[in-house]
């Protein structure tokens, strides 16, 4: 029977009423007011003899005991597959701050710390930036764990931050070549790099000397835009293919047309040669690519699967053989021998318009509107993403010093380091004179062979040659980065 301070018996209703809050306190409440702490020390351990309770308007003499808390050797009481070790004793209810610092010192579950990567790096950047940091845990928490004797490691981590770049000279235009009356939708140059080819949107093909930039020859066929077109390193070939849903071969001894390879039902967006077999692979806006025997003309394989255009594709001699990228936003690895998908790539939310293989690395880079990301093969697994052109990237290009080039609808260049993902350096060329300002896009671009030299096409009809800046040096051209801003993206 619960008893007042003046000895006064009580009521059955309130008797009644006390014990049914009693019990309710204990049914809902009991699991949390017993939370276990970090042992304080017995100065502070002081402070909290006093009942806690009795400051909440609780009742003072309830049968709940205030002072029932377990702790020992595990990081909560006994339950159902855990039992207490003889270290456990009893101990006092614990102090605010104290049950912080244990919750603070507690080992995060693994969900928690993979999602405690992302949200530390978010706040590294604010903290440098100026505001507040708020994933760290206030100082008198912190404090109060040391003073405790515990280990706060757990408690500090560090951003992934980008190793430090290589450097590399920037890039600047110095020859501008006019001819087509079109856009300018592809670039490839011949092996030997004495000449480069260029399939416009006014259906020619022009063949340019590469060292004066002056028209050698212009080819005449195609009845749409000249969407691809590349140079076999195997014979006197050039191949060709467009919107009129026509795949050409072109003898260059005697500068026509030797055969067709007819079998697309739409447009022909890329064309790629397999570098060590004669055979050739083109894709299309009827969501196939297909593989061509050169020499008999015969379609070897269909490729079926993408469930939208497939705007560019990529041959190599090791496996995968060939790859794809379609505006369904997969990348498609295929087995050249059966003919069928190996592995399908899904990580972009947007039409992958450009691929590109690292020319030393067994890597390659995607390019979509998300951002660009970069792949291991053979399997395709991701590497890392590079964000910040912010556009429609048409097409990529890499050399073998680690610089990686990304050309926009909005006519934007941008040069990477590949290694690391570092941008160092953004370009936006005026448009040719007499040519609309809205004409500004990049739709291909490419290293000569010896890599020294950089060729777009353009919106704007014309030609755009880039090369490195001689004059440009670290101290003239320093390397903007910080680790602590600069990081790598996973996903």
């Amino acid at each position: 029977m619960f008893v007042a301070d003046h000895a006064k018996p009580i009521s059955t209703d309130e008797q009644s009423h006390k014990m049914k809050m009693a019990a309710k306190l204990r049914a809902d409440y009991d699991a949390v007011l017993h939370m276990p702490v970090l042992k304080e020390g017995k100065d502070k351990a002081k402070q909290y003899m006093a009942d806690p309770y009795g400051q909440q308007g609780y009742p003072e003499h309830s049968d709940l005991d205030p002072e029932y808390v377990i702790t020992g050797t595990h990081p909560y009481p006994s339950g159902p597959g855990l039992a207490l070790t003889a270290d456990t004793h009893m101990q006092k209810m614990p102090s605010e701050g104290g049950a912080q610092s244990l919750a603070l010192a507690l080992p995060p579950s693994q969900a928690r710390q993979d999602a405690s990567r992302t949200a530390a790096s978010v706040a590294d950047i604010h903290r440098h930036a100026g505001s507040a940091d708020r994933s760290q845990p206030p100082l008198h928490a912190i404090s109060i764990m040391e003073a405790a004797g515990t280990k706060n490691s757990s408690l500090v981590r560090k951003a992934p931050t980008m190793p430090k770049p290589q450097w590399h000279p920037p890039w600047k235009l110095y020859r501008v070549i006019s001819g087509h009356l079109g856009w300018v939708r592809s670039i490839a140059v011949e092996p030997g790099n004495e000449w480069f080819v260029t399939g416009s949107a006014d259906r020619t093909i022009k063949i340019w000397d590469l060292a004066s930039g002056k028209l050698k020859l212009s080819l005449t066929g195609h009845i749409s835009t000249v969407r691809g077109v590349a140079v076999s390193s195997r014979s006197p070939y050039l191949f060709s293919c467009g919107e009129d849903k026509q795949v050409k071969c072109w003898d260059l001894e005697y500068n026509k047309v030797i055969r067709h390879y007819h079998g697309h039902l739409s447009a022909v967006y890329d064309l790629d040669l397999h570098p060590t077999i004669d055979v050739l692979v083109t894709c299309s806006r009827d969501s196939t690519a297909r593989v061509w025997d050169i020499r008999t003309k015969a379609n070897v394989h269909t490729l079926s699967g993408h469930t939208n255009t497939v705007a560019t594709v990529k041959c190599q001699s090791a496996e995968p053989q060939i790859l794809t990228g379609s505006h369904d936003t997969t990348i498609r690895f295929w087995d050249l021998i059966a003919g069928k998908t190996r592995a399908t790539l899904t990580n972009h939310k947007k039409s992958v318009r450009a691929l590109v293989l690292h020319p030393r690395q067994y890597s390659f880079a995607s390019g979509s509107p998300d951002n660009i990301k970069q792949w291991k093969f053979p399997e395709g697994s991701f590497i890392q993403n590079l964000s910040g052109h912010n556009a429609i990237i048409n097409t990529l290009a890499v050399n073998s010093d680690g610089v990686l080039v990304s050309g926009a609808d909005n006519g934007t260049i941008h040069m990477w380091d590949w290694r690391t993902g570092y941008n160092f350096q953004r370009i936006h060329a005026a448009v040719q004179p007499g040519s609309l300002d809205s004409e500004s896009g990049i739709f291909a671009c490419m290293f000569d062979q010896s890599e020294s030299r950089l060729i777009t096409a353009e919106a704007d009809k014309t030609i755009k040659v880039y090369r490195e800046d001689e004059s440009a040096t670290e101290e003239s051209h320093p390397v903007n980065w910080k680790p602590e801003i600069v990081k790598r993206k996973r996903f």
